[in-house]
């Protein structure tokens, strides 16, 4: 995914702007693995292969997306039947 592609994204639920933290990225600066976060509702998004996977929190497969995140230390909170994320620095 292009960096400038982020303009282009909003939270699915609130609309809110995203934030990302790239966790990797190829030699043209695409990145590859990341995690986009809406700061308004808290909800998180990864970026997986270049793909950002925006699924609503009911069709989400938490299972296959939690060995990637735990890779990048992030540790999921379920709160509420909302997930909110919180970055642990390595």
């Amino acid at each position: 995914m292009k960096k400038s592609f982020l303009q282009k994204l909003c939270c699915p639920i609130d609309k809110h702007e995203l934030e990302i933290r790239i966790f990797l990225q190829d030699e043209k600066e695409n990145i590859i693995e990341g995690l986009l976060t809406c700061p308004s509702c808290k909800r998180y998004y990864p970026v997986i292969y270049g793909i950002p996977i925006m699924t609503p929190d009911e069709y989400r497969e938490k299972s296959l997306e939690e060995p990637l995140l735990k890779k990048w230390g992030v540790q999921v909170q379920e709160e509420l039947k909302k997930t909110h994320i919180t970055l642990l620095e390595k």
